[in-house]
């Protein structure tokens, strides 16, 4: 009775002295993040096809539209300038959680380039009506803007889910009271559509310039978590994907569309909390 009564009382004193931490365990916690983004895209051909014209501009440039430090992305009437990250999520076991969010990122043709030109445009336009070979040597400057200014920047989003792994790394660092500071290593992969609301001046039209599900994207990320005292946390991200967009809106006339492929490379920084409901 003795030993039975001693052990009982050393487990009561190890429960005591060393309680189950908060970060152990993430099944069952809900996480929301909000943050920024800069982004890079690898060069695209875009197809413009409407009444009279069906052409392709190859190897197109882009670049992103970024804000820099700015009390706009806590500005709930001016968060959509800032190229923004907004995710929520749960995790279904320790390791595993699932998420839905949008990246609003911006996507701007280089104004200033010299674009190679292949197919048609016809006499309704006669500033640019000619047939283009697309072996030929055709090129079109769209410096000034009258051919083509073509933006997805209200923006470019992302609207998607992630399936990801959270790994605490700590112990690698020596950090032993995870309640206070805790460090954690992240992958996922993710896929959903792309609702841009493009801005597109295209031969003189009026332009469109509304929302529209014109596509989707498969995506992978890597990224750290610092999270500080149990629920909240700062997070980075490298996140890599395609983009296809195969019916983008460009102008009033519904007649009026355009086509393009890319691949995207972006950087996140966000802020957020974690915790049990």
């Amino acid at each position: 009775m003795i030993c039975a009564l001693t052990q009982s009382v050393t487990a009561q004193d190890q429960t005591t002295t060393n309680p189950s931490k908060y970060t152990a365990h993430n099944k069952g916690k809900f996480f929301i993040y909000w943050g920024g983004n800069r982004e890079s895209f690898t060069k695209s051909d875009i197809h413009f096809k409407g009444p009279d014209y069906d052409f392709t501009l190859y190897d197109v440039q882009a670049s992103d539209k970024p804000k820099g430090w700015s009390i706009d992305y806590v500005n709930p009437a001016r968060m959509t300038i800032p190229q923004t990250n907004l995710r929520i999520g749960y995790f279904i076991n320790d390791h595993y959680n699932i998420a839905i969010g949008v990246d609003h990122m911006k996507y701007v043709m280089n104004q200033n380039q010299i674009a190679h030109i292949g197919g048609v445009v016809g006499d309704s336009y006669p500033e640019h009506s000619g047939v283009y070979l697309p072996s030929g040597n055709n090129t079109i400057d769209l410096s000034d803007g009258t051919f083509l200014r073509f933006e997805h920047t209200d923006g470019l989003n992302y609207v998607h889910t992630e399936f990801s792994r959270v790994d605490d790394i700590s112990k690698l660092f020596g950090i032993r009271n995870t309640d206070v500071f805790q460090l954690n290593i992240t992958e996922g992969v993710g896929g959903g559509i792309l609702y841009p609301k493009t801005n597109a001046t295209l031969l003189g039209k009026e332009r469109h310039d509304d929302f529209h599900v014109s596509g989707f994207g498969v995506s992978a990320k890597v990224g750290l978590n610092f999270t500080f005292f149990k629920h909240y946390f700062l997070q980075t991200e490298l996140k890599g994907g395609y983009i296809n967009m195969n019916d983008i809106r460009t102008t009033h006339d519904p007649a009026d569309r355009a086509s393009q492929h890319f691949r995207f490379l972006e950087r996140i920084v966000a802020f957020g909390g974690i915790f049990n409901i």
